[in-house]
């Protein structure tokens, strides 16, 4: 995928954009960096309708902003300039645009000799409060971890005087380095499918030592030393599944053995209401996670399997290729940096959604819809237990989880169509394009926003050109329902027909035959074998699906 990338600061990057349009173009020849004319002056670029950078066009611009340039060195009056900056910044935004600005660090001569400690503190709190209230306003507004860099390499390693009286550059070459880095990182978690599972095996990798072995030599878990290792490494574990990350636990040891010290040992940080599957037996580890991968309805190149055991890793891949299986480090106090660069290579997505955080519980309440399903006499019996209810929400205010949802999604995916944010945001506007944004709730809860549509209204028919939805919720007649419900308001609009089209790749099989099943007749086969259909809306079948409509 191409991008149009913009890199504006007040201090001079031109090194740094040299260097990311070399590293971009290389990996993607199509891509373009804006040539800026200089630095200083962001915000009149952004404002002036008549600019380079405004012919350009970025589909990403990154603002690396230096605080204390942007305060004048003015340290009294630290929340006014800083709120005036916000407050320019916010009127030159484009809606369809995506923005990254950098977090604060303020960084000066004067500040080795100021005794006010908290003024350092009070100008970095309050453009950080700025930036994240932009964000929270904005959807196509992004916080840039600039900090992050800084506090790697110290600030010592990453601001050079002599570099700043020469010529305005403000970093050391290394922090610049880091700096392209993670402009590269950034640009392409855009298009990144990243991994859902990560599946964990218990001994000598959540802790130390052997469970059920506690009368010759207690598990290796603590405050200090290398319990204190294993430790942080669960507190790394941890924030990846507040953020989305699904945990499970794939171990070779008696069950009991290895729940107690999971529910009770005082220095565990993950929990058995953290895992959203646990398979604690003697079966081989291929064996569990296929069965996990069934029961989680996901493909195998959604897990990725740590273990300390060599033998089980190669195993795994052997059996099982698809699931990625990452080396694990010799020593115990690197594991909490290996964690974090799993986390980075495999699962960091551009943007944490509300649906994000909710995964876990969203997976366990399926869990209990599986126990339904199995002790339900039949399966519309079952969904009329389910209660189910379908909401259509407002494409507009939940962009993020509209543009996941349409890149992530691989089974129930109709055309396996992408697009960037920033080419949603525009659809939004397109009034040539309809999208369709659907939430399931049931009587086990909330499963959050889990299918969308885009429908092309340009044609001589309107046609269907995306359809997915959340593989989690596969199998309960949603689909019936979300057709249902656009057919009836296209019909009402006028509309005597709807054309859909079915393109297959690796992993759509299971909706190969969806429409035919709706009721579609093909109009055209592809030499691809993707087809194309059309009903006709005014003699459209009754579709089952026993779930109610709510605004």
């Amino acid at each position: 995928m191409s991008h149009r990338i913009a890199v504006l600061s007040n201090v001079n990057l031109n090194f740094v954009i040299r260097m990311l349009k070399k590293e971009l173009v290389a990996a993607e020849p199509e891509s373009l960096v804006y040539e800026t004319a200089g630095y200083g002056n962001e915000l009149g670029t952004l404002l002036d309708a008549t600019s380079s950078y405004e012919a350009f066009r970025p589909d990403i611009t990154f603002l690396i902003m230096d605080l204390m340039e942007v305060l004048d060195h003015d340290l009294s009056a630290s929340s006014d300039r800083i709120e005036r900056w916000f407050s320019m910044l916010e009127g030159a935004l484009h809606e369809e645009r995506l923005y990254y600005i950098s977090d604060a660090f303020l960084w000066g001569p004067e500040l080795e000799v100021m005794q006010d400690t908290d003024c350092r503190k009070q100008s970095e709190d309050r453009w950080q409060e700025c930036l994240r209230n932009l964000s929270r306003e904005r959807s196509n507004v992004r916080i840039l971890p600039y900090r992050r860099i800084i506090e790697e390499i110290g600030a010592e390693n990453a601001f050079s005087f002599k570099m700043w009286y020469m010529g305005r550059i403000l970093h050391t070459n290394e922090a610049q380095k880091r700096m392209v880095e993670l402009l590269l990182q950034t640009i392409r978690l855009q298009e990144r499918i990243p991994k859902k599972v990560l599946l964990l095996d218990l001994d000598n990798t959540l802790w130390g030592g052997l469970a059920g072995e506690a009368d010759h030599s207690p598990v290796v878990l603590s405050q200090e030393h290398t319990g204190l290792m294993y430790k942080n490494l669960q507190r790394v574990i941890t924030q990846m599944q507040r953020q989305g990350v699904l945990l499970g636990i794939v171990s070779k040891n008696n069950e009991k053995d290895a729940m107690d010290i999971i529910a009770s040992h005082p220095h565990m940080v993950l929990r058995p209401e953290d895992f959203v599957c646990k398979k604690i037996n003697w079966r081989t580890k291929p064996e569990n996670i296929a069965e996990i991968a069934k029961e989680l309805n996901l493909g195998m190149d959604s897990f990725v399997f740590w273990d300390d055991n060599p033998a089980e890793r190669e195993l795994v891949k052997a059996a099982l290729p698809q699931v990625t299986v990452p080396d694990f480090p010799d020593k115990p106090e690197e594991l909490p940096d290996a964690m974090i660069r799993i986390y980075r290579q495999y699962f960091e997505q551009a943007a944490i959604t509300g649906e994000d955080r909710q995964k876990t519980r969203q997976y366990a309440e399926n869990a209990r819809r599986n126990i339904l399903k199995a002790q339900a006499v039949d399966f519309a019996s079952y969904l009329r237990q389910l209660a189910m209810e379908i909401i259509r929400e407002r494409p507009e205010a939940n962009l993020e989880r509209l543009t996941q949802l349409v890149n992530k999604t691989n089974q129930f995916n109709l055309t396996t169509k992408r697009y960037e944010q920033s080419h949603m945001q525009k659809l939004l506007h397109d009034t040539g394009k309809r999208i369709y944004l659907y939430r399931v709730k049931d009587c086990f809860g909330d499963n959050g926003i889990v299918a969308a549509v885009i429908v092309d209204l340009a044609g001589t028919a309107p046609a269907i050109d995306t359809f997915v939805m959340s593989c989690r919720v596969m199998g309960r007649n949603i689909e019936n329902a979300i057709v249902d419900d656009i057919e009836k308001e296209l019909y009402e609009e006028g509309c005597l027909s709807l054309q859909a089209q079915y393109l297959p790749t690796a992993k759509n099989k299971p909706v190969e035959t969806l429409f035919e099943k709706l009721g579609y007749t093909v109009i055209q086969t592809m030499e691809t074998g993707g087809k194309l259909y059309e009903i006709n809306l005014a003699d459209r079948p009754e579709r089952e699906y026993y779930a109610e409509w709510h605004t």
